[in-house]
């Protein structure tokens, strides 16, 4: 386990909240509710059928999780009522309600709204778009965000790049295409995650096939605009752009491709132009770096409900529950 990973979980520890786990007879999320209370990093609730958690768990000891089934659930019309009061005005039905809140995405997600949890981890079984459709549905963005976006943390091993190793790519898991505007905003967002999560000062890189120009097209010149219109709203943030890769995290390359920026060589935020790049620049660090990688964390919404990857493994819903937690906390 990497240092970050380490203080992420004491920092979890310091202040425990509970947090939902959706996906709660899904065998590999079972075995991370064990171990994350067995360490005492969160208080879980397990959402689905007793019996059949249970049966999954066999030895495993889940004596402390609270199972919740929304079928049984004394909670359930309430959850369907707030529901369907929320959606009446775009013709959702009070039945329609009701099967919806059964649903233990969404059945989870108004927990977290309803302050009975304080955050959910799913999509070990669930698309990334059922997950936050549930997300966005019942719990909605927060009041000062212009747009959800999702990144990964990247803990690279013996890196001497970044933050000791440690970068924030975004958005690498949820906005496909962003304009400038947009961009912007993730880059922004992306910043303030990185200083919750890692405690140390961001370094923010616009990243591009171009640097500074080098190169001339419509891809070159949104990146161009989202630095222009980012440095605009957030003077204060160190971020540069557009740069390539290696001028954005090498200091050698930095200091000969863009002298005069104060990031270049530096970057430990690496904002992608689009989801392709993001998406594709996280696997291949995660793969042949061996890097561990945490996410799609979500920035934006009211409050942290996170996807997993459906490849996860019991140490990454571990991980993305400690950091759920910490984002509870900053909340």
């Amino acid at each position: 386990m990497s240092n970050f990973m380490q203080k992420i979980k004491e920092q979890a520890k310091s202040n425990k909240k509970k947090i939902v786990l959706a996906e709660g007879s899904e065998p590999r999320t079972v075995k991370a509710a064990a171990a994350i209370i067995q360490e005492g990093i969160a208080d879980i609730v397990l959402v689905g059928d007793e019996n059949e958690i249970k049966k999954i768990a066999g030895d495993l000891d889940i004596s402390k999780a609270e199972i919740v089934n929304p079928e049984t659930s004394n909670k359930l019309e309430e959850f369907v009522n707030t529901f369907y009061e929320m959606r009446k005005a775009k013709g959702l039905t009070l039945e329609q309600a009701r099967e919806t809140m059964k649903n233990p995405l969404y059945f989870g997600a108004m927990m977290v709204k309803k302050d009975e949890a304080d955050g959910m981890v799913a999509g070990a079984i669930n698309s990334t778009a059922n997950v936050l459709r549930a997300a966005l549905q019942v719990v909605k963005t927060a009041p000062d965000t212009k747009l959800v976006s999702a990144f990964f943390i990247e803990v690279v091993p013996d890196c001497p790049y970044g933050e000791n190793g440690i970068f924030i790519f975004a958005d690498s898991g949820l906005v496909e295409n962003p304009d400038a505007e947009a961009l912007s905003e993730i880059a922004i967002s992306s910043a303030q995650s990185f200083k919750a999560l890692v405690g140390a000062e961001p370094k923010v890189a616009m990243l591009s096939y171009s640097t500074y120009g080098s190169a001339k097209s419509e891809l070159v010149e949104k990146v161009q605009l989202a630095t222009k219109l980012a440095k605009e709203k957030r003077p204060d943030l160190a971020l540069d752009g557009e740069l390539q890769l290696d001028a954005a995290i090498v200091p050698d390359v930095g200091k000969s491709k863009a002298p005069e920026s104060k990031i270049a060589g530096q970057a430990n935020v690496l904002i992608f132009p689009d989801l392709n790049a993001g998406n594709i620049g996280y696997k291949l660090v995660q793969r042949l770096a061996k890097a561990e990688a945490y996410g799609p964390i979500t920035q934006g919404i009211a409050k942290p409900i996170n996807d997993l990857s459906r490849g996860c493994s019991v140490e990454d819903i571990v991980g993305v529950v400690a950091i759920t937690c910490v984002q509870a906390q900053n909340k």
